[in-house]
């Protein structure tokens, strides 16, 4: 029991990164059955539109699903233009603190689909079907070649044969072998691309970390904090609920009028909804601790001061971590 809520505090702790990690995995594994089952080079004037459809779009597809699975987009968009008001405040006065929870956002959803496109370039498959079709690669490599129509015609079908290499690299072209080398220039790119990836990753981090507005030990205490928090939170609105669905049970079946019950406002259920903002005046652990502090919940969701820190992501993400929808 012991060693289950030592891996249980593992996965809480390490959360985000095990999801990255599963995240990437699926990304990989659906790759794979993409380009074996699926997949399947027109070999013709066809190549580099089905290559790159094969290549990018599953790519914007999993760039908008991350989108719509984040709960950090809902959290911020849910109830941000009431039906009362004219115009969205979102890009009113709070736009600002808006583009930065996207842009944070944007950051974690665009794992997947560099995943996908980094996989795509070593597997190779989907890259050298859009190349062998492109006209830049057909005009380099068939240029000095008397039969044009022929060399087109044999460029197109190397993903589907790769004899026709040496039937369309003679003695004149022999120069030009790394052009149609489609498979190495792929793998290149994806190592390139992995390479890139982990190095903004480590940059981005790096800064995040060396302009937190805490120190670690604070960060650390903050997370243990947030953890307490979402239980506690989870516990008293189960009990909440139970309790409020019980009295207007008890009044539909007795036929009685309903005791006063208090639960909070459509409004104050906004204020700790809002995405956290970090204030160097007035620190706060999360929403519910400003709320709590705050004269009968009379806070404002963006004050002056206030900041996206992206070292502390971690705090929306506390009581967000589950389904988004």
């Amino acid at each position: 029991m012991e060693k289950l809520h030592t891996v249980v505090n593992f996965c809480i702790r390490y959360q985000k990164t095990l999801g990255y990690s599963i995240v990437s995995l699926l990304t990989i594994a659906s790759e794979q059955i993409f380009s074996s089952v699926a997949f399947r080079c027109p070999c013709n004037s066809w190549n580099t539109l089905y290559g790159c459809v094969f290549l990018l779009v599953p790519a914007l597809l999993l760039f908008l699903l991350g989108y719509m699975v984040n709960a950090r987009t809902w959290l911020l968009l849910t109830g941000s233009c009431p039906q009362e008001k004219k115009h969205c405040c979102g890009f009113g006065e709070k736009g600002c603190f808006y583009l930065k929870v996207l842009a944070s956002v944007t950051a974690s959803t665009l794992v997947a689909p560099l995943t996908w496109i980094a996989v795509a370039l070593l597997s190779a498959s989907f890259y050298e079907c859009a190349a062998s079709g492109s006209s830049l690669i057909r005009h380099r490599v068939c240029r000095d070649i008397d039969k044009l129509t022929a060399c087109r015609e044999l460029l197109e079908k190397i993903p589907c044969d790769e004899k026709v290499v040496g039937q369309l690299l003679n003695e004149n072209s022999a120069s030009k072998v790394g052009l149609v080398s489609f498979r190495a220039q792929s793998q290149i790119l994806g190592w390139l691309l992995i390479v890139t990836i982990i190095i903004v990753a480590l940059i981005s981090t790096c800064i995040s970390r060396c302009f937190s507005p805490v120190s670690y030990l604070q960060l650390k205490f903050w997370k243990i904090y947030l953890e307490k928090e979402r239980e506690h939170f989870e516990t008293k609105a189960k009990e909440h609920a139970a309790q409020l669905a019980e009295r207007n049970i008890n009044c539909f079946f007795e036929a009685t009028n309903p005791p006063p019950f208090q639960t909070p406002s459509n409004d104050n259920w906004q204020k700790i909804s809002f995405p956290y903002a970090f204030s160097k005046n007035n620190q706060y652990y999360s929403m519910i601790h400003k709320y709590a502090n705050a004269s009968r919940g009379n806070i404002s969701t963006v004050s002056e001061g206030d900041q996206i820190c992206s070292a502390l992501e971690f705090v929306d993400e506390a009581h967000t971590s589950e389904q988004a929808f």
